[in-house]
């Protein structure tokens, strides 16, 4: 396993990371048992959130014994102080950990929701508080938003990034270059396109070719993953077969694929079109069919209510049949 310093928070991080997103389908006895191989193939930080029903609590009953051999880190969706307070004392409770090493602001969508978790009373506030405490080492930040990302490398404050980047999604490289430069941590989420890039061993040295980026957090439920996974970190270049395969299946998928730039937005009727998508790679790619389910069942305006304007279609840089593919997640979760 290689590995690379994780910015200005010094952690010293295996570049194939673990994503804890799948790891919800497994029972206890499996979560152990991949958790303690990742641990023997040198993987040596694990990204989970509170959004993830009960991932942080499989991955802290399987780090029993094991917590000194890695930096773990979560996420809290939380926007404001009390909440964010809250949230944190869940994962302290669920890890089984004294300290949270990276503790993240989990998918702001938006520069309003940036500013209300950066303002007075704030989520920012809670982590701040209780980084004094030594209950959280460092912050990050992750989000769908390039907006959102940009605005958070004007502040000091966070030490870590993370966003998706794969062969499909590629609009993150100027951001990411940026970051590096700062000396901010960048990890990388979505490296198979939630699931939509099959060739998972080149999807990997794709990005892990690019020296600044840190560490990629594909998610795994399977020793057959894991081991894939692991080995892309050896030799971490593509060889021109490799890049071209890539590249092909990359192509192929670019017609039904949203990169979640957000460019369609905003909906005349409030649909958040990249978040519909995101959700139906959750249940689809992911066998993550109720959690999905849940999770789509809060939006406020759903896929059913586009009114098929096809003002969207006119704005994406990729044309997607974005009313057709809007349609789809309709009969899926609908």
């Amino acid at each position: 396993m290689k590995y690379s310093v994780l910015g200005k928070t010094g952690l010293n991080v295996s570049r194939v990371s673990f994503g804890g997103i799948p790891i919800q389908q497994l029972d206890q006895e499996d979560a152990n048992s991949l958790i303690g191989r990742a641990i023997e193939l040198g993987i040596n930080f694990i990204d989970t959130a509170r959004g993830y029903t009960v991932s942080e609590s499989l991955i802290g009953e399987a780090l029993a014994g094991k917590r000194s051999n890695v930096f773990l880190a979560t996420k809290s969706m939380a926007r404001d102080k009390e909440g964010m307070r809250k949230d944190v004392d869940i994962s302290l409770n669920n890890l089984k950990t004294d300290y949270v090493d990276l503790y993240q602001l989990h998918n702001v969508p938006t520069l309003e929701d940036f500013e209300k978790v950066m303002a007075p009373g704030g989520a920012l506030e809670a982590l701040l508080e209780c980084k004094e405490k030594g209950l959280i080492k460092h912050i990050g930040i992750t989000s769908h938003s390039i907006e959102v990302i940009e605005k958070a490398l004007e502040y000091d404050i966070f030490e870590t990034i993370q966003y998706p980047y794969n062969a499909i999604e590629t609009h993150a490289e100027e951001i990411f270059k940026k970051a590096y430069e700062k000396n901010i941590g960048i990890i990388v989420m979505k490296p198979f396109a939630g699931g939509a890039i099959t060739n998972a061993n080149g999807a990997l040295k794709f990005i892990l070719e690019k020296e600044y980026i840190t560490c990629a957090i594909p998610g795994m439920c399977s020793m057959e993953q894991l081991e894939q996974n692991v080995k892309a970190a050896d030799n971490p270049v593509l060889d021109e077969s490799e890049r071209e395969e890539l590249l092909k299946e990359a192509r192929e998928l670019g017609n039904t694929f949203c990169r979640r730039c957000g460019y369609c937005q905003p909906c005349p009727v409030g649909i958040n079109i990249p978040m519909m998508f995101m959700f139906e790679g959750y249940y689809t790619r992911y066998n993550l069919q109720q959690w999905a389910q849940e999770r789509f069942n809060t939006l406020p305006v759903k896929a059913s209510e586009c009114v098929k304007c096809g003002l969207c279609e006119t704005k994406c840089p990729y044309n997607l049949p974005i009313r057709d593919m809007l349609e789809t997640v309709k009969d899926l979760f609908e």
